[in-house]
């Protein structure tokens, strides 16, 4: 995954996920909303045979980058949660 930065200020951001659709963006986004120190977050594809999801991103509180790093963090612990679950009921 690459991800290209298009507008960074404190707190705001846009930046593009490139090679990722509604898939990650929507469980990224999901994640995001849930963060009381985010005050605006959207996402969209900009063409239907697009594989770029395009994100906004406005905080308040604490720095836009540092609210996407620890949304990043969640969105790991629950991919490493899900595999748990994964190999011991695969067992």
């Amino acid at each position: 995954m690459e991800i290209q930065f298009l507008k960074k200020g404190a707190n705001h951001v846009e930046f593009k996920l490139l090679g990722e659709t509604h898939t990650f963006a929507n469980l990224l986004k999901s994640h995001l909303v849930d963060d009381a120190n985010v005050e605006f977050v959207a996402y969209k594809m900009e063409h239907p045979l697009d594989k770029d999801a395009l994100f906004v991103l406005k905080t308040k509180g604490k720095p836009a980058k540092t609210v996407l790093v620890e949304a990043a963090k969640r969105v790991q612990e629950d991919v490493k949660e899900l595999q748990s679950a994964l190999d011991k009921a695969l067992k």
